[in-house]
């Protein structure tokens, strides 16, 4: 399924996109798409009758229709560094050894074509693409990349936004390079794991004015996904709704010859991951 929230910001509603491109509302069925829901599966099983049986879901008009997160009452969201092997080349980075982990506050999330604004003092905003996991089980203590995988309800695409500066030139850890309010579009849809059969075959990619920046594959990621849960789930407790942004490919603008070309008002950046939806962002300054 294709799961997605729209309408005003703080005011989304649940719906679905249905197999003919059809957007139906899910508010009769559930009040959101949240973990709550990720979490029961009879629920869930209840909205993949109705959106298989016709006429039971409204369509909604998408017209002038805002698209929010996919994902409401994110728990946390986890950061995966450095976890493509051309990135980490890109960057005159070692591989590493294990997960190189970090923080996004969940304010960070906005919707897919929501305003990205550029931090007051910014100088190195940059633009990573990445594949969004979405935790549909608890997760604690997990023996097996198998059972991490087990462990995702679904997949999103995800703009990880970053000042540089801020990340690797201001002291301390990366999370202040990382959280700046709009740093984290997310969706458009939340596409259950059932229609990813392989995530480590998604082809992933990135435009900056229509320029393609990005396009990379998450077969090149050094970490993959059920690997990163389980490895995450001897560190921390995973909840339904917690959220893990993966790592990017090359492209970013740190990696570029000088001056680089990091992101300014008025730039616009596109991405996508593939089947999991296209996002488009303009910039303005904060």
């Amino acid at each position: 399924m294709k799961l997605l929230r729209v309408g005003t910001a703080g005011a989304e509603r649940p719906a679905l996109l249905d197999r003919d491109g059809i957007l139906r509302d899910l508010s009769g069925i559930v009040p959101d798409i949240d973990g709550d829901l990720l979490a029961d599966a009879s629920t869930l099983d209840r909205v993949r009758t109705a959106a298989g049986t016709p006429g039971v879901l409204p369509a909604l008009d998408p017209a002038g229709l805002r698209v929010g997160p996919p994902l409401g009452r994110i728990g946390k969201i986890v950061c995966i560094g450095l976890n493509y092997h051309d990135h980490a080349a890109e960057t005159g980075a070692a591989i590493p050894a294990e997960p190189i982990l970090f923080f996004k506050a969940p304010d960070t999330v906005v919707g897919p074509e929501d305003t990205v604004l550029v931090p007051r003092g910014s100088r190195k905003t940059d633009w990573e693409v990445e594949l969004a996991v979405v935790i549909g089980r608890t997760a604690r203590y997990l023996d097996s990349a198998e059972e991490g995988l087990a462990h995702v309800a679904g997949y999103a695409t995800a703009h990880d936004v970053s000042e540089r500066e801020f990340q690797i030139e201001r002291g301390g850890t990366w999370d202040k390079g990382k959280n700046c309010e709009t740093f984290n579009p997310l969706g458009p849809w939340l596409v259950t794991a059932d229609e990813v059969p392989d995530p480590q075959a998604l082809p992933l990619r990135l435009w900056v004015n229509g320029e393609l920046k990005q396009n990379g594959t998450t077969a090149d990621q050094i970490f993959p996904v059920g690997e990163v849960v389980r490895y995450l789930s001897h560190f921390m407790t995973l909840y339904p709704g917690d959220v893990i942004n993966t790592g990017t490919p090359a492209g970013v603008a740190m990696g570029q010859p000088e001056p680089k070309p990091y992101l300014k008002a008025g730039d616009v950046v596109e991405l996508e991951v593939a089947g999991l939806g296209r996002q488009r962002q303009e910039l303005k300054d904060a």
